[in-house]
């Protein structure tokens, strides 16, 4: 079966490439529909990541988080037209202790092998999920973002010591407001407070329980945990806040990615006797959960629609960069591509 993906050769360009799909083996093949763009694909985009990473990434097709049509399945266990989200993780081998996320041998789609930005997707019948009926597509294809979240607080779970009275969430962009979204819903007894630095953003966040301004946190406010969502640079003086505002013994969450390395006070860190846990990715367990999360709690997508941001039809190669420029431009909200290749 012959397929067209559509690589970022170089920042800024992208090039229809050709190849062929085994329809004979054992992968469920899908037609992506809707594709959501991530920071991590809008920095390949406009070549922000450092020079040899590029060179050893590209050519490569962009986009994990994104739902499609099932075009044909061998086995039938899938039928042609149901609609699925994609799982990019792709594990090679289990292990009783580390997750499938975290296994090194483990690949990720737009992150060293192609991403979703195909006419078809050959995927293995234990990477999709099915989308239950009736279920907002759009907020649906960025399922993975928040699976992350998701798997992110049970971590949490699983790690922090059991006062909860006041959890904060620093961050104010669309990860922290899914984190504290689903804190609020999985963990409605705490009370969850967002700290940014755009005032205009956080009052979208109906459901927290107050805002500050990271510029104006009063010095006897403290969290008894803390998720970090703020990433890149600024994440280490976000860290470094958290410390400061955290009680002893408390749990940091780290969420945001940084491309650079970034100071971190330990010797208070120590001090307060603080625990650290970095979480990325996620399996296809908590796709599964997140879905069910969905399913379980209508309201949660009510809040989740108010995060999309611009919708692109993409039917042509223009239209691709269209969508990348419109969500560099965009001040927040996910951008999703209507995939009509």
């Amino acid at each position: 079966m012959l397929n067209t993906i559509y690589r970022l050769v170089e920042p800024m360009r992208f090039e229809a490439q050709f190849t062929d799909i085994d329809i004979k083996g054992d992968d469920v093949i899908v037609r992506p529909t809707h594709l959501s763009i991530c920071n991590a694909d809008r920095r390949y985009y406009q070549g922000k990541r450092p020079p040899e990473v590029l060179q050893k990434k590209l050519p490569m097709a962009l986009i994990h988080e994104g739902i499609g049509k099932v075009v044909f399945d061998k086995k039938g266990e899938f039928l042609p037209g149901q609609r699925v989200v994609m799982v990019p993780n792709n594990p090679v081998e289990e292990d009783e202790v580390i997750s499938e996320n975290y296994l090194r041998s483990s690949s990720f789609r737009s992150s060293g092998t192609d991403g979703f930005m195909q006419d078809n997707v050959a995927m293995k019948r234990d990477r999709i999920v099915p989308l239950h009926k009736g279920m907002n597509k759009k907020v649906a294809s960025f399922t993975e973002l928040a699976a992350v979240s998701y798997h992110t607080i049970n971590r949490f779970g699983e790690i922090a010591h059991k006062r909860r009275k006041t959890i904060g969430v620093w961050g104010d962009g669309n990860l922290a407001f899914i984190t504290s979204l689903f804190l609020k819903k999985r963990m409605p007894e705490s009370r969850i407070i967002i700290f940014g630095k755009n005032d205009w953003k956080m009052v979208n966040f109906p459901f927290a329980d107050g805002t500050y301004n990271i510029t104006a946190i009063p010095k006897d406010l403290f969290v008894d945990h803390a998720f970090e969502c703020v990433g890149r640079e600024a994440s280490g003086a976000a860290v470094n806040q958290i410390i400061d505002h955290i009680n002893p013994e408390g749990t940091i969450a780290i969420m945001g990615v940084s491309e650079v390395f970034v100071p971190i006070n330990t010797r208070m860190m120590l001090e307060k006797g603080l625990r650290m846990v970095g979480s990325s990715r996620c399996g296809k367990k908590d796709f599964c959960d997140t879905l069910e999360f969905y399913r379980n709690n209508p309201e949660v997508v009510e809040y989740m629609q108010s995060i999309v941001g611009s919708v692109v039809r993409v039917k042509t190669m223009t239209d691709i960069n269209k969508a990348f420029e419109e969500d560099i431009k965009a001040p927040g909200g996910k951008t999703v591509m209507i995939w009509e290749k």
